[in-house]
């Protein structure tokens, strides 16, 4: 009575449906509790043989203990689920492993369960815990990939090293975007549509480069071009900036830069420095603007020179003969 009307209304008129939600988790609980203590007194009243005794309090403590280990479960089923919504407070529990934790959660109350019905009918648990330890430690040898799979998973989702989404390329060369985190592999679908599944055990020892990461998601592409000795640099650097204001795929904002690097053994070597607002956008966005870069080049009167050498050739005494020349070659 006190439950069903006092506390529930009182629960009732707050705003959180949290209060709710534990009263109707603890009812069933409290209301077996209170039977099984009333047959517990009738059965020390009826004054039993010591072995049925014995047996009447096993059953009543062992259905107690069973309910409320439901009860137990079902709470903190209740509590993951509302710290699941908010990763602020724990990035290690979200929509992903939640799963996971539930398992968890039933894995440990069963067997805290069944340490307590085992103490409660007197059985001796030391050669049970020594075969659990044997069995145990078979097991980790048995599925230590699988173990050493399903921890990386675990700290890759609280780490959070790369989302959904996002383009990495691997530390063996593979590039794609993330598809697919799991709590056993990650899956990487490529450009060419090849799907990659790589072990998370692997994916938390290695080096990834997650091109979608830092302050944005925007990708800079370079385009790397070298112009003759001689050219004009300040007319080189005007037509370069002018060219990626054609294409909408290229960002505003950071603006388009050019830099001059170096001098090369045959041009003097530019780099046009751009924004794209995602890096799967790279490969097509590089294709036109090389594309514009060499058109416009041409329009403009810019020579984009090739790699040559000069090769100068000079007089060899050859059996007292000397062999001269004076015209270079050019290779």
């Amino acid at each position: 009575m006190i439950f069903t009307r006092i506390v529930k209304g009182w629960f009732e008129k707050t705003r959180l449906k949290l209060d709710d939600q534990v009263l109707n988790i603890l009812h069933r609980p409290v209301f077996f509790s209170i039977i099984l203590f009333g047959l517990a007194l009738v059965t020390e009243r009826l004054e039993f043989p010591d072995s049925i005794d014995f047996i009447t309090h096993g059953c009543l403590k062992t259905i107690a203990i069973l309910c409320w280990a439901l009860a137990v479960v079902r709470f903190f089923k209740l509590l993951l689920n509302l710290i699941s919504r908010d990763e602020s407070w724990f990035k290690l529990i979200q929509d992903r492993t939640l799963p996971l934790f539930n398992n968890l959660l039933i894995i440990l109350v069963t067997g805290l369960s069944i340490y307590i019905i085992f103490l409660v009918w007197n059985i001796n648990l030391t050669a049970w815990v020594a075969s659990a330890g044997i069995l145990g430690l078979a097991i980790s040898f048995a599925a230590k990939d699988t173990l050493a799979n399903l921890f990386s998973g675990v700290f890759i989702v609280a780490d959070a090293p790369y989302k959904l989404g996002d383009f990495i390329v691997l530390d063996s060369g593979e590039r794609g975007e993330v598809t697919h985190i799991g709590i056993r592999s990650t899956r990487i679908l490529t450009r060419d549509d090849v799907e990659i599944i790589v072990p998370n055990s692997i994916m938390g020892n290695t080096k990834i480069i997650n091109e979608a990461g830092g302050r944005h998601e925007k990708f800079r592409v370079r385009v790397k071009v070298g112009v003759a000795y001689g050219s004009d640099i300040d007319k080189v650097h005007r037509v370069l900036l002018d060219i990626p204001t054609a294409f909408r795929d290229v960002c505003k904002v950071p603006e388009p830069r050019v830099r001059f690097r170096t001098f090369g053994d045959s041009s003097l070597d530019q780099e046009l420095l751009c924004w794209v607002k995602k890096p799967v956008l790279r490969g097509r966005v590089l294709h036109m603007l090389n594309t514009a870069v060499y058109k416009r080049f041409i329009q403009e009167g810019i020579e984009i020179p090739f790699p040559q050498q000069d090769i100068h050739l000079r007089s060899v005494p050859i059996d007292n003969e000397i062999i001269e020349t004076e015209n270079p070659l050019k290779v």
